[in-house]
């Protein structure tokens, strides 16, 4: 009876723990695997060629490689050999000049293109046109720059016949830097804890964390408190106005801070009918842009917050409310020593929520500032955001931003499990001490 007890209850959980694993485990998971890969745009997710650039050999140079192999390999030749001259043919070639270049020219290798063509114009079948001289000479080019090699082996070979005698680990760093595909590799991780651009976003993140929340769990306690004193009517109303936060969708919540904050907008022709300085609030200067966030941002925690606290206010027993007043207490002694110690669960929930919610939340400060003026008031979640989906220049670097997104949701669960620990939320799960 147990165990079919025990079938029962997994068929009726087994909606949510797929749910769990496919909207949470599995998402964790593969962005646990990208944070190891160099994976971008430029590499695709999917298997790559051997490409030589110019900029990799510039990029070569700085990490130490000679220069003269960097030039050895960026230099072209021009082999007249039985390929160049099917490549000639099939390129449309006149066939008594191709004849006529075998014949004299055949198994000669030129270094200099200018040479080249000065040997082919002293032919006497050669084209009279320059356009049609200088197609026959890249038809004999041999060069490895810009070449594509679809295979490790191919490549290494190519770059040999250029090296003959190039130190094996030379090649080895040649070919694997020419590798146009993804890698495994730990230099996401190196270069997030390397740059000083990363502790500035770390700093951003807690200041907006532990500002926002401040305003969160205070506004919120304030507006559930001031409206449990009101009439029922004034009270409802009170609070179906300072939900509007929280119900307006994001977009339109956004459109319309801009409008009481950017240059032309409520704000704006305020400051400037009172003489007081009038700009673009949202983006004018990084105080400003600061308080738009934060307000942006704590408005909706508080309107939540409001919810949570006016619940559990309700639950307080009226007849310690009528002791008090009979006592004598004033309203500031009620919520000090009665409404506060009976909210302790309450506010603690909501500061570990909003904590973990601040967290990952971007969206309102990208509708927003943007992260601006510059880079001011970017989080950590928006940067994430930004390297692997949303690049200025084009370049997605999903590893580097799956490495940034995996920090985050480390960070998460190590806030969450010291937040069951310092809080003790085992006793406000556990069985009550009281059986009635």
């Amino acid at each position: 009876m147990r165990t079919r007890s025990y079938m029962v209850g997994l068929a009726f959980m087994s909606p949510a723990l797929v749910v769990l694993i496919g909207f949470f485990f599995l998402p964790v998971v593969l962005t646990g695997v990208f944070a190891f890969t160099n994976m971008s745009t430029s590499t695709g997710i999917s298997g790559g060629s051997y490409v030589v650039t110019g900029n990799l050999l510039t990029a070569l140079k700085e990490n130490g490689v000679p220069v003269e192999i960097t030039d050895a390999l960026s230099k072209a030749s021009f082999v007249v050999d039985p390929e160049g001259i099917a490549k000639a043919r099939d390129a449309g070639t006149d066939p008594a000049f191709l004849a006529e270049i075998e014949q004299q020219l055949g198994g000669r290798t030129f270094t200099d293109e200018r040479l080249f063509e000065r040997e082919l114009k002293t032919l006497q079948h050669r084209p009279r046109s320059i356009r049609d001289l200088k197609l026959a000479v890249d038809q004999f080019e041999l060069s490895i720059l810009n070449s594509r090699f679809t295979s490790e082996s191919a490549a290494r070979q190519a770059i040999a016949t250029f090296l003959p005698s190039a130190p094996a680990d030379t090649v080895d760093q040649i070919v694997e830097a020419s590798y146009t595909g993804w890698t495994w590799t730990t230099a996401n991780f190196k270069q997030l804890f390397s740059t000083s651009d990363t502790w500035r976003i770390v700093l951003n993140t807690v200041f907006y964390v532990a500002v926002t929340l401040s305003f969160t769990v205070f506004v919120g306690l304030f507006l559930a408190v001031t409206t449990f004193y009101l009439p029922a009517g004034a009270a409802s109303a009170f609070s179906m106005l300072w939900l509007l936060p929280r119900i307006t969708p994001i977009v339109l919540y956004a459109v319309m801070w801009k409008w009481f904050t950017w240059e032309g907008g409520f704000l704006y022709t305020a400051a400037d009918a009172l003489g007081l300085p009038a700009f673009n609030y949202m983006k004018g200067s990084v105080p400003t842009a600061w308080t738009i966030v934060i307000m942006v941002n704590g408005f909706i925690g508080a309107a939540f917050a409001m919810i949570l606290f006016s619940s559990a206010l309700k639950a307080i027993p009226v007849q310690q409310l009528w002791a008090s007043e009979v006592d004598g207490a004033s309203r500031w002694q009620q919520i000090r020593y009665i409404i506060l110690p009976h909210l302790r669960w309450p506010i603690l929930f909501v500061t570990s929520y909003q904590t973990l919610s601040l967290l990952s939340s971007y969206q309102e400060i990208w509708l927003t500032t943007n992260g601006g003026p510059g880079r001011t008031t970017t989080v950590w979640a928006l940067e994430s955001f930004n390297t692997a989906l949303n690049s200025y220049t084009g370049n997605l670097q999903y590893g580097l931003g799956a490495a940034m997104a995996l920090i985050l949701v480390i960070v998460g669960v190590s806030l969450s499990i010291i937040y069951l620990r310092l809080f003790r939320f085992d006793e406000l799960l556990g069985r009550p001490k009281i059986e009635f």
